[in-house]
């Protein structure tokens, strides 16, 4: 793993109260935005989450919320074992004004030769636009906490091949980032690494041949992994780029 620069852009993460809980007791889970794992409360728009679901073991389960809802996710685990909660955003936009701002973002998400390939496209070097959209997860161990998780058809994501709360982590939290359904290989993975006393350090690592990557984790921490895919948007829209970004948060019980 490397270290990595000061943030240049705003993750979105859920976040539970508690990673942990007991079966039959409430889960709470905020929706956050902003930087180096440090964000505020958004608020729950069931019009701007096309999906918004909890998976455990085979199990779907839809959630809708309520218009305003903050914390966004409130609900009794009734379940024991991994609970993933799934949430996924419609499209924002953002504009560029100047050519700067966005080759700083793209450099720090590692889209390499944006340049090149922004003025192969015949783009304008400002005032111009960004789609971007969220496809995130949240482990929360609920009672034993035994299972997994697995993909769940988002166009991009992350994928635990480790249950942080039963597993043995001394070889590192493994993961899998998909892009449509296939591996990324080779892609940046971002580790927003919060301790016990509320530090947070912020390392890259990359994934492999076949989209794994392997995450060196400590008990009591909890994590947030970021990857972003940038691609150009469809002519038909008066965005010039897409970024999609895939989020997976978890932490590490003291056993």
């Amino acid at each position: 793993m490397f270290s990595a620069a000061p943030g240049l852009s705003h993750e979105f993460w859920i976040e539970p109260n508690e990673y942990q809980v007991e079966t039959g007791a409430e889960l709470v889970a905020d929706l956050r935005v902003g930087e180096r794992f440090e964000g505020a409360s958004q608020v729950f728009f069931p019009d701007r989450a096309p999906r918004s679901e909890i998976r455990v073991g085979d199990e779907i389960r839809p959630y809708t919320g309520r218009m305003g809802d903050i914390p966004a996710i409130r609900l009794v685990a009734d379940t024991p074992g991994l609970w993933v909660l799934v949430h996924e955003t419609s499209p924002s936009t953002v504009k560029y004004k100047e050519w700067q701002k966005f080759a700083d973002f793209a450099a720090h998400k590692d889209i390499p030769d944006i340049e090149a390939w922004h003025i192969a496209r015949g783009l304008p070097r400002q005032d111009f636009f960004e789609t971007y959209t969220r496809h995130v997860k949240a482990l929360v161990g609920v009672g034993a906490a035994a299972g997994g998780d697995g993909e769940t058809g988002m166009e991009t994501e992350f994928i635990a091949l480790t249950n942080p709360y039963t597993d043995d982590l001394s070889g590192g939290m493994r993961v899998r980032l998909l892009y449509q359904g296939k591996p990324r290989p080779d892609a940046q993975v971002e580790i927003f690494d919060r301790a016990p006393d509320g530090t947070v350090s912020v390392h890259l690592a990359r994934t492999d041949t076949v989209g794994i990557a392997s995450v060196p984790v400590a008990p009591g921490h909890d994590y947030l992994l970021d990857a972003v895919v940038l691609r150009p948007a469809p002519e038909a829209e008066r965005a010039v780029w897409q970024s999609l970004w895939a989020g997976l948060s978890f932490a590490v019980p003291i056993r």
